[in-house]
């Protein structure tokens, strides 16, 4: 065997026994007991400030920091269902499934307070919880928590509207849609 071929042997024999995998460092299953730790968890929390992959770093805007759109309080109205609705209900009244059950309820959307909020509240309330509502900080990316907030604030016009902050234009289309779903024409139909 000449030099060359020794040294191939030997650089290989020295390859194999550098195997850097990282199964084979010690490390914890998912969800086993941890003893050093104080909760004895191996499943730690994120270390505050944690920024998710694909979250914008930076403070968040004070104003909603995206065009409204239909897509956005659709969106907005889509995870108001799923996380908000529970507690404050379909209409923002306070009134939801766990309130109906005994928890303590919300304040409803509609009270003057709230009205005269900035949306940036909502969007703060969201992250960080209030009262005894928890923090969906975790739970609700920042794009979705201006959706929700946007969405109160639509929901929170339409509950609220009055005839003068209309259009005329828009006077008018509601006085035909009312005249065109009254139940005297619902009745002669039948």
């Amino acid at each position: 065997m000449n030099q060359l071929g020794i040294w191939l042997l030997i650089s290989t024999a020295l390859l194999a026994g550098c195997n850097q995998a990282m199964d084979n460092q010690p490390r914890y299953e998912a969800y086993e007991a941890a003893p050093q730790w104080e909760d004895e968890q191996s499943a730690r929390v994120p270390v505050p400030g944690t920024v998710a992959r694909g979250d914008e770093i930076g403070p968040p805007a004070q104003t909603l920091p995206v065009p409204l759109t239909k897509e956005l309080l659709s969106r907005g109205r889509k995870q108001y269902e799923v996380f908000c609705t529970p507690c404050h209900g379909a209409t923002g009244a306070g009134n939801g499934m766990v309130v109906q059950r005994g928890f303590p309820a919300p304040p409803s959307y509609h009270i003057e307070r709230l009205r005269q909020a900035p949306l940036r509240h909502f969007y703060d309330v969201i992250s960080e919880g209030y009262g005894v509502m928890y923090s969906y900080g975790a739970r609700v990316r920042p794009s979705d928590r201006w959706a929700i907030a946007a969405y109160n604030r639509a929901r929170q016009l339409s509950q609220n509207a009055k005839l003068s902050d209309l259009t005329e234009a828009q006077r008018e289309g509601l006085k035909r849609h009312a005249q065109n779903s009254s139940p005297e024409k619902e009745e002669s139909a039948q």
